[in-house]
């Protein structure tokens, strides 16, 4: 898949460079992040589009509710202005791999982690680690108390990732979009 290139110049970064694991035999290989702004809407749209129709198992959103008349400029922007959110994407030996999104409640003190999603020949390298260590730095660096997220029934990998970061099942808090129900998780924030 061909993602557009964008130059960084002034766009905002989180200047943070991870070098993942790599299989035996293989090079390292460098994850970068990226804070994304309403200027980054065609990069932001790609990979979201290739979420969707790659893992729609995984989303609320369904891939047409995001095409033809549901795919306009002006909604992708809207979608990357969320007030007080923040979106990542990350890359992978320089190509863009993954996203994710922090975005606040409403709820003192708890914020949410949405839209996660790595492309699969990035996965199991580390990719999906760094983009959830970046929400949690963004949640800390909001004075959160708490990380929320909603992950669908069936989804192991994703609820295995959730869980090597601290994240734990809600009982009885699940919710339901789309006719899908998702298991709420949750992760007490230290805001220091």
């Amino acid at each position: 898949m061909a993602f557009p290139t964008t130059s960084v110049g002034s766009r905002a970064m989180l200047g943070k460079s991870v070098v993942a694991a790599a299989p035996r035999g293989q090079d390292l290989r460098v994850i970068d992040m990226r804070v994304l702004t309403t200027d980054d809407w065609k990069l932001w749209r790609t990979l979201r589009l290739a979420a969707l129709a790659e893992a729609p198992y995984a989303f609320g959103s369904r891939l047409a509710d995001w095409q033809g008349a549901g795919g306009r400029e002006q909604r992708w922007q809207d979608r990357l202005a969320i007030p007080g959110s923040q979106n990542l994407l990350a890359s992978l030996d320089a190509r863009p791999v993954g996203m994710v999104s922090g975005v606040p409640t409403g709820e003192d003190g708890v914020v949410e982690l949405i839209s996660l999603w790595v492309e699969a020949s990035a996965r199991g390298v580390g990719v999906g680690d760094a983009l959830i260590r970046a929400v949690e730095r963004w949640a800390r660096s909001n004075r959160a108390t708490a990380l929320r997220l909603a992950v669908r029934y069936g989804n192991g990998h994703a609820v295995a990732l959730y869980r090597r970061h601290g994240f734990e099942v809600v009982a009885g808090a699940d919710v339901v979009e789309n006719g899908q129900r998702e298991m709420v998780m949750v992760k007490p924030i230290d805001p220091r």
